[in-house]
């Protein structure tokens, strides 16, 4: 289609980097909350939030470093190397394991994430035409790796254990650097054998149910496609030597202070700076007596809001609370700087391209309100998908002759908020029993039906869809519609009827506000149990993604078509860095969800459907509402912004 040969290397290197990272996101939550750490909604999602707001912190300095010194191609070696030892490393079970892992999955994305995507950019000529759609095809190979990761490491590992679905993981992750650095004819086969071979396995390792079946076989198929594709395209040459190559050869070898090479010093300094990212991402909490997170406003003071029943005394407590951790402060102080000094470097250029600039760091702002909301998928709503959406195809109800005998059954999520005698029965009662019968997912206990379970539903456990396979829906969505976007906006860019990238920016916000309605709405419709149907999840997803592909391809292309030349990979950075904003702000919002408390080894016993429903209901309508304010006022904002993108204006090389 007129592409660059290694557009379609870059395409299967960060698909197998986006399924390491996708698999281990979707088994995070549920491994703290479920593993052995049992921590409750609070510390989870506490954890969660620093790991995702320091693994987008990262990739500004990673930008920088590859800017000035490294260059982009061994800033993604380095990366990935580090990334698959994090990964590996979680599959342990040892809290100091847990947060190495994290540590070094922080670092390493700050290498790897953004300087894949600027050698992406560097495929195109100055002005190309086909740079967006690149962009988007580079982007449904990111998806293609979200959409396999939790179908195989979700699901294995919730069902065969947590380890598994690391160790999948970190196999994805090797995979997507040997594609990177290997020679084309191995890459070639490289990529055929791990399309083919993680296609059969999609085919082999599901829930045994239609459902499940059908998107598995889906997500194959574009795998394999992908696969023939790519091997194809690679006989017309692969990644070019010069691309990602850095910017000085000499000053890489350059000694400092008469001693080390520049490169070994940055090595060094990584080194060092992942202990650091150790202790942030876990709070410092390994240094405590109690193993609970630091920080650094007085728990007197949060107590203080804590007790208070006004929602602003809660609100402030929240925002005092996970603000003041130290991954809060330590990307407050990185932001500032950032974005302190791209204002500074934006003030000394030409009236052109600063205007450019301030397009970008405009969109960037609602970019980052966008991720915010957008990024609930793997904290709030997750939880919510586990607890309260109804993802069993039931098989038979419990009926009025059967009241006072006692039946075997699979337990699923169908028993949640009925008693078993005199017990009632919670998702942690669930997740207990199957923790203990892991060997046998198939395992059967004795239930004794009383008046109240009638109308109770009876299923197999393999008629029960796990929550984490849930996270493929909004990826799967966007493999379906990326390039009937493209399409689309290729054909208005022809009748010039094209939205601008504002307007763009403005119509992902308001599905995104859309989809989030769906959410509450379906908790408005939730049955007696407090179950909300599949569908409204499934349709809140879709809007999600029809607002994704409306702002997040176009988003990455902005950055590396309005950016001057000299600051690319740096702003690309500072693109990650308001996205680890997002991750911050996002695990604030989601602390408002919690429904659990418990620390470190003690159970966090999670409360029946009915009395979780509405207080997620309750947050995401007003994330629908706050979503759709922000589009108005972007919608309000696009005529000026569209005016200083220049866009019938080629970008000067010398700027």
């Amino acid at each position: 289609m007129g592409h660059p040969a290694g557009l379609f290397t870059l395409f299967f290197a960060e698909m197998w980097e986006r399924f390491s990272y996708y698999g281990m996101r979707a088994l995070l939550v549920f491994y703290m909350l479920k593993g052995f750490l049992k921590y409750g909604d609070s510390d989870a999602y506490a954890v969660y939030g620093a790991y995702t707001a320091l693994v987008y912190m990262t990739p500004f300095f990673g930008g920088m470093l590859a800017d000035r010194l490294l260059g982009a191609r061994r800033s993604v070696v380095v990366g990935g190397l580090l990334m698959a030892l994090g990964q590996c490393l979680l599959m342990a079970p040892s809290t100091f394991a847990f947060f190495s892992g994290l540590g070094l999955l922080i670092c390493g994305n700050g290498f790897f994430k953004p300087n894949i995507s600027t050698i992406v950019g560097s495929l195109y000529p100055q002005g190309s035409s086909r740079r967006d759609s690149g962009f988007t095809i580079f982007y449904m190979g990111i998806n293609l790796g979200a959409a396999m990761s939790p179908l195989l490491c979700g699901y294995i590992g919730e069902t065969y254990g947590w380890h598994w679905g690391f160790f999948i993981a970190t196999v994805g992750m090797l995979t997507g650097l040997a594609v990177f650095v290997l020679p084309r004819r191995v890459t070639q086969v490289t990529i055929a054998l791990t399309a083919f071979g993680a296609a059969g396995l999609l085919c082999f390792f599901h829930p045994k149910n239609p459902y499940s079946a059908g998107v598995n076989v889906l997500v194959a198929l574009a795998l394999a496609v992908a696969g023939v594709v790519a091997v194809i395209a690679l006989e017309r040459g692969g990644l070019p030597t010069s691309a990602g190559a850095p910017p000085d050869a000499e000053r890489l070898r350059r000694r400092l202070w008469g001693v080390l090479p520049a490169e070994w010093a940055v090595y060094l300094g990584t080194l060092v700076a992942i202990p650091l990212f150790v202790l942030l991402v876990s709070g410092f909490a390994p240094l405590t007596k109690d193993n609970r997170a630091v920080t650094v406003v007085p728990d007197s003071v949060l107590k203080q809001f804590e007790g208070s029943k006004s929602a602003a005394s809660q609100i402030a407590h929240v925002i005092l609370k996970e603000g003041s951790r130290p991954a809060g402060l330590v990307l407050i102080v990185c932001g500032v700087l950032a974005f302190g000094y791209l204002g500074i470097e934006t003030l000394r250029l030409d009236k052109i391209p600063r205007q450019r600039m301030y397009v970008v760091l405009i969109l960037t702002f609602f970019s980052m309100l966008f991720w915010a909301f957008f990024e609930q998928a793997g904290s709030s709503v997750n939880n919510f998908t586990d607890r309260n959406v109804d993802r069993v195809f039931q098989g038979s109800v419990v009926t009025s002759d059967q009241v006072g005998k006692t039946i075997k059954l699979q337990p699923t999520q169908e028993q949640l908020g009925y008693r078993n005698g005199n017990e009632m029965f919670t998702l942690s009662k669930l997740d207990d029993l199957r923790n203990q019968h892991k060997e046998n997912p198939g395992f059967e206990i004795d239930w004794k039906v009383e008046q109240d379970c009638v109308g109770m539903g009876i299923a197999r456990r393999t008629l029960e869809i796990p929550a984490s396979t849930f996270q493929s829906v909004n990826p799967v969505y966007i493999l379906v519609f990326g390039l009937i976007f493209t399409a689309v906006w290729a054909g208005l860019a022809r009748v010039r009827l094209e939205p601008s990238t504002p307007v763009k920016f403005a119509m992902g916000l308001a599905q995104l506000g859309l989809g989030f309605g769906a959410f509450w709405y379906g908790t408005t419709l939730a049955d007696s149990r407090g179950m909300v149907a599949m569908g409204w999840l499934i349709l809140g997803y879709l809007l999600h993604t029809m607002g994704e592909l409306c702002l997040s391809p176009v988003g990455l292309s902005m950055v590396t078509k309005l950016s001057p030349t000299r600051l690319v990979s740096t702003v690309m950075g500072a693109w990650f860095l308001a996205t680890a904003f997002s991750q911050f702000l996002a695990a604030i919002i989601a602390q408002f969800t919690g429904v659990t408390e418990g620390s470190g080894g003690s159970e966090a016993a999670i409360p029946i459907p009915l009395e979780t429903v509405h207080v997620y209901g309750d947050v995401f309508g007003k994330i629908a509402l706050a979503a759709i304010v922000s589009s108005v006022i972007c919608f309000a904002l696009s005529p000026i912004l569209s005016r200083w993108m220049h866009t019938e204006e080629v970008r000067s090389v010398e700027s």
